[in-house]
């Protein structure tokens, strides 16, 4: 090796255009790929994960037993499978698969598939099953809010357009996989029966429902010619309108007249169930768009793209709409990425500082700052082809190896330096030439083998798994690629450049100062060590010193080794943490409420919190969000709320006001009874979520069979848990808090009238519950018609009790006679974890 270095060396040094030539299309290929490697503001520390998300009109109980759980089971034996946690909510079932790391995402997403045809055919009918979108919950890198600033758009109007138009446009975007939608009023068409209508006239609500089903369709009958041309033959059918469903006829009545829908039913167009809602600086609801990022996409580019897409489309919005930004992760990017690109420059330019403070030669200390950057930039090679995003870890890396890239140049030079200086004193034999690569060659292999140690040094890393590997990764790749590129460049690079810069003669000449002034200003003259100021002066001050502890080494070591005890209780009492955290410039507020939250109540209670929190002069903008939004990313009841609070810049805070001074004024307002409040950031919640599921830092885990016993524990710790030291908030999920009216049938009853359960059921699903029956076609724009009795009808059990049932005879009875009706406590939203439920502590 060392006969392969010298030889490089001497290579290097007489082939200096060769040389120059070959760095420079390194360095070319590494500006490419520096301007092409993906950015974001930390790496990507979420597993491979697939989700599974299922819908279907049942309570959380029926879809853990009929959908979530066989899912799970199912998916228990495929290959590389980490763990499976599942949620049963409310007409919405979430299974997330997370795979072993390096588990190529796609590959994942094809087992998962593979695996999930074998179960799709025994689950209910009814149950539409889909795979999430190829991102993860981080992905969340854009929010939006649609403003209606003339009052000419209802909510219904602007989410309609965002579910129509926007959502699309935006997905049209190369990096985007998912644009959701949260809050506003889906559309739809509901035809609210009155069961004395159907009575009087003897007409089963089925038939009802049936024939609004067939009055929907639009055919084609092939083709027919006419005139030597031929003609595609359609039969329109499609509901586009209120008048279409109330002229659908359901029944003849007495003398051969039709009976329509609009004698026994009230149509009229209302909103759809909501699952979510949007809130915008405490001053009422609007409709907000999530925009979701494809895994391992350029996080900054993907932001800037969508935001030119905005700007494109703005001059066709709605008039009087306005899209407001509410979230946009670019900002902590570039401040991310700028902080260290800063403390980089900064580094760089100190140590070129250095350098010509200490070695007084201009063209000398060029050496050593022209290889600097150069074997930074040509790092980004692999870097790029590793598809290592650019991050305040990676870059970490360059920065951290800054001290170790150097070194070696400095050593070429300086003892270049000495040995140019033997050779004026003409200590030394042989041509200036020879002298310099004697020297290089002399020092070149030591320099070369300790630069390749210490990037071996840093390869313990490289053996960290799972989310601490792919936090350290990161760095650990940048610091050993610069390292090694710093060596290569110093057996390559250093020898030519040194040819071509260190040309000066040695001078000895008195003063001092003003041979090193002399030398500084016309370059090229090396100052003899015997001469240099900086050198002579520092000999000084260590020269004594080192003597001095080789004199007393066994009192310098024992300081040492009671200096290294002293510390070790100081160790022991710091405190640890996985991240040092980011500061996001952004809140993320998450009270949690008692199970059982009405959407009316949500939404009074998030505009309540919005308004205080926009009432902060350090807060810009609050976003509030109760419940999902539409992404199999999001499983959030309404009793979870999230509210992204964007920061005003620091120089406009209050004086002496720091950021956890902030939130806990913040908290002390924010104190509502029922509420439990949790205080995070954007990126560090979804980072804590996909790795555990719980979406707080630290929280405990509860596993078993029962529902009530998990619920039992899960308090009694939350009791307990309050008076851990620095414990802001704790909070037990109530698992079974969750209301419910249900109909117990009585299978006696059901066989005296001549019933089945299945159809006693859909008249619970059909005129109660109210079922989503066909969906209207109007051009872009698809909207659910929803059969059940109108409100007034249903809003009480004594009501529910008169909802009619037909029997075989073509008699009616009511509810009441075949069920009994209770209200009962049930779980809200099921977790599931590898197939056991189980119940988080926050």
């Amino acid at each position: 090796m060392t006969k392969l270095v010298e030889y490089i060396i001497e290579f290097c040094a007489k082939n200096k255009f060769i040389v120059f030539l070959l760095v420079g299309m390194a360095a070319l290929a590494g500006v490419y790929s520096m301007t092409h490697v993906p950015l974001d503001a930390i790496p990507d520390l979420s597993d491979t994960q697939v989700i599974i998300y299922s819908r279907w009109d049942r309570s959380p109980d029926i879809i853990e037993d009929q959908v979530t759980y066989p899912i799970i089971t199912s998916m228990l034996g495929a290959p590389k499978v980490k763990a499976i946690r599942g949620f049963s909510d409310f007409g919405f079932s979430y299974v997330y698969i997370i795979f072993e790391d390096k588990t190529d995402i796609y590959w994942a997403r094809s087992r998962t598939l593979e695996y999930l045809s074998k179960i799709t055919q025994r689950l209910p009918e009814g149950v539409q099953v889909e795979l999430g979108p190829d991102a993860t919950g981080v992905g969340w890198v854009f929010q939006y809010a649609l403003v209606d600033e003339g009052g000419k758009h209802s909510l219904a109007d602007l989410r309609s357009f965002q579910d129509w138009y926007l959502r699309y446009y935006l997905q049209s975007v190369p990096g985007v996989a998912e644009v959701a939608t949260v809050g506003g009023f889906a559309r739809q068409y509901q035809v609210n029966i009155n069961p004395n209508a159907l009575l009087a006239y003897n007409i089963p609500l089925m038939r009802v429902i049936e024939n609004i089903r067939k009055s929907n369709n639009d055919v084609g009958g092939r083709l027919v010619e006419f005139s030597g041309a031929e003609y595609m033959v359609r039969g329109h059918g499609y509901i586009k309108s209120i008048q279409d469903i109330e002229d659908i006829v359901v029944a003849q009545g007495m003398n051969g007249i039709p009976i329509t829908v609009k004698q026994v039913a009230n149509v009229t167009l209302g909103p759809d169930i909501r699952r979510g809602v949007a809130e915008l600086d405490g001053k009422g609801e609007v409709v907000g768009g999530v925009v979701v990022m494809r895994h391992k996409e350029n996080a900054l580019n993907v932001i800037n793209s969508v935001k030119a897409k905005l700007k494109e489309i703005e001059p066709g919005l709605p008039q009087g709409v306005k899209i407001i930004t509410t979230y946009d992760r670019s900002d902590l990017i570039k401040a991310s990425i700028g902080t260290v690109k800063e403390n980089l420059v900064q580094e760089l330019i100190i140590v070129s500082i250095m350098l010509i403070f200490f070695l007084l030669h201009f063209r000398s200390a060029l050496v050593p700052i022209i290889g600097l950057p150069i074997a930074t930039i040509i790092a980004f090679i692999p870097m790029g082809w590793m598809n290592i995003t650019s991050n305040i870890m990676s870059l970490g890396g360059i920065v951290v190896a800054i001290g170790d890239m150097v070194d070696a140049s400095i050593v070429f030079v300086e003892n270049v330096h000495k040995r140019l200086d033997e050779w004026a004193k003409g200590l030394r034999k042989g041509t200036r030439d020879e002298i310099v690569i004697g020297a290089m060659k002399e020092v070149g292999p030591p320099i070369f083998a300790s630069l390749i140690v210490m990037a071996i040094a840093f390869m313990p890393v490289f053996t960290l798994e799972a989310q601490e590997g792919r936090l350290f990764k990161p760095l650990a790749f940048t610091k050993n690629y610069s390292i090694f590129f710093a060596a290569l460049l110093a057996i390559t690079l250093t020898p030519a450049l040194v040819m071509v810069l260190v040309r000066g003669k040695v001078y000895n000449f008195r003063p001092r100062w003003l041979c090193a002034f002399t030398n500084f200003l016309i370059g090229g003259k090396i100052i003899s060590e015997d001469n240099h100021p900086i050198s002579k002066s520092l000999i000084k001050l260590y020269h004594p010193i080192a003597l001095g502890a080789i004199k007393h080494r066994n009192i310098v070591v024992s300081l040492a080794l009671i200096s290294m005890l002293i510390t070790i209780p100081a160790f022991m009492m710091m405190g640890q943490e996985f991240m040092p955290p980011l500061n996001e410039g952004a809140i993320l507020y998450m009270p949690t409420t008692l199970p059982g939250l009405s959407v009316t109540e949500a939404s009074k209670l998030l505009q309540t919190q919005d308004k205080i929190l926009k009432s902060f002069p350090e807060v810009e903008r609050v976003f509030g969000k109760a419940g999902r939004a539409t992404s199999s990313t999001d499983p959030a009841p309404f009793s979870m709320m999230e509210t992204t609070v964007i920061l005003k810049d620091r120089k406009l805070w209050r004086p002496g006001l720091t950021w956890e001074k902030l939130i806990d004024e913040m908290d002390s307002k924010m104190k509502f009874p029922g509420s439990t409040n949790a205080w995070t950031m954007p990126i560090k919640n979804r980072i804590d979520m996909l790795t555990t599921g719980v979406r707080t830092p630290v929280g405990i885990k509860i596993f078993g069979s029962n529902l009530e016993e998990i619920e039992r524990i899960g308090t009694h710790i939350e009791r307990v848990m309050k008076n851990v030291p620095g414990t802001r908030s704790v909070y037990a999920e109530r698992v079974t808090g969750g209301y419910f009216v249900d109909f117990d049938l009585k299978r006696k009853e059901l066989s005296r009238y001549g019933l089945t359960v299945e159809e006693a059921n859909d008249i619970i699903m059909s005129a109660i519950g109210g079922e989503n029956i066909t969906t209207t076609i109007e051009g872009r724009e698809r909207y659910p018609i929803n059969v059940r009795y109108a409100r007034e009808l249903r809003d009480d059990l004594e009501r529910l009790k008169r909802v009619l049932v037909p029997t075989m005879n073509g008699a009616q009875i009511p509810l009441t006679q075949i069920a009994d009706i209770n209200i009962r406590l049930g779980p809200s939203m099921i977790r599931d974890e590898n197939g056991l439920l189980s119940g988080y502590v926050y």
